[in-house]
């Protein structure tokens, strides 16, 4: 077996400049006195950041103007842009990022009666190689930094709090499902969630119960997860539970088998006490058979048990150009039907923005040509 560096860290070039985000509440100290000012001008500028969701430095008129220019490299513009699509009557909005060094990288907020969430990412493309993902098939750029995943956060909250859903709502949720691999950048990841969930002035205060970290199935790094003490929601995309199909939709798995993959689910939810969500997009005469639906459902009661997981069923969102489909609606609820009686919890996820290139990766694969 090869070292877990190989899966754990991504490249590193082009990483952006450091940004307030970046430093962890210890470290401010010392960013201040690298910057010549009193750490509590740092506690200042995280309020801003934090609490009112704005990156201006020149808005933040309670700061002298000696003082702003100080704090002014602190707040580099990390994710910019690029392009803007809406749809569902203004309900979802996809977002193109462009970084410092023209990487790509997307993000969705969706707005639905109850929440309002937004889909980030934590990779500019992704190494694992699905292929019927676009952002898989799209191979690996770089690693986000920490500022870029929050950055992607703090947009979105402002967006939503100024009304671009349609009318003016909080930020309740975040879901890791974006482009990258979220446990293949671990570091950046963990104090990411940091900054999610820990109270102003040291992050925006989220419920760690509105955050879900998706994975292909790391499992030492879902072992690593478990122990931070960050009681977020782990969804596995597992996409089938047999080995020999596995093993050509989601490559990792000639690492680590299906088994280890729901055991290591069973060991995150026991520590957190946390329901595991097992994501299955469903694939026309690929992946939809009856059968898996049954051997799903037995699986997952023996490794997880039925009280701590849930299926989260996807129709696919089809690649243009590719040969991937989603199934069939009849067949889509006998595979429910099927598992359901297993008795696993099972619902299909609400499909947005399959205009506006909604699926990981389709809006910068577009972009780029």
């Amino acid at each position: 077996m090869s070292s877990l560096p190989l899966v754990f860290d991504a490249p590193r070039r082009g990483m952006p400049p450091r940004h307030l985000a970046d430093l962890a509440p210890a470290d401010r100290a010392a960013a201040a006195a690298d910057l010549g000012v009193p750490k509590f001008r740092l506690d200042q500028l995280a309020r801003h950041y934090f609490g009112r969701l704005t990156a201006d430095v020149d808005a933040m008129t309670d700061l002298s103007a000696d003082v702003r220019d100080k704090l002014r490299p602190l707040l580099p513009a990390l994710v910019t842009p690029v392009t803007e699509k809406s749809c569902d009557d203004g309900e979802t909005h996809k977002m193109l990022w462009r970084g410092h060094d023209g990487t790509l990288a997307e993000s969705v907020l969706m707005r639905y009666p109850d929440r309002a969430t937004v889909c980030i990412s934590s990779q500019a493309g992704c190494g694992m190689a699905c292929p019927f993902c676009a952002t898989g098939q799209g191979g690996l750029q770089r690693n986000l930094s920490t500022g870029e995943i929050v950055d992607q956060v703090r947009q979105a909250a402002a967006a939503a709090r100024d009304g671009v859903l349609g009318e003016p709502t909080r930020l309740s949720n975040i879901v890791f499902m974006g482009m990258g691999e979220p446990l293949a950048n671990y570091k950046r990841v963990v104090a990411a969630l940091r900054r999610i969930t820990s109270p102003s002035p040291d992050g925006f205060g989220i419920s760690a119960r509105g955050v879900t970290v998706s994975t292909v199935g790391l499992v030492p790094a879902i072992d690593r997860l478990r122990e931070e003490e960050l009681p977020v929601t782990l969804a596995i995309s597992l996409h089938t539970p047999d080995d020999e199909l596995r093993d050509t939709l989601v490559p990792v798995n000639n690492r680590w088998k299906v088994s280890e993959v729901l055991d290591a689910g069973r060991r995150y939810a026991t520590t957190t006490g946390r329901r595991v969500s097992i994501e299955y997009a469903l694939i026309r005469d690929i992946n939809d058979h009856g059968w898996r639906a049954d051997l799903l459902g037995k699986m997952l009661r023996q490794h997880i048990g039925t009280s701590r997981v849930h299926v989260n069923l996807i129709p696919l969102n089809p690649t243009p150009g590719s040969k991937w489909d989603a199934s069939p609606k009849p067949v889509e609820e006998e595979f429910v039907r099927r598992v359901r009686a297993t008795g696993v919890a099972c619902t299909v996820r609400d499909t947005r923005g399959q205009e506006i290139d909604a699926a990981c990766g389709q809006l910068a694969a577009s972009h780029s040509g």
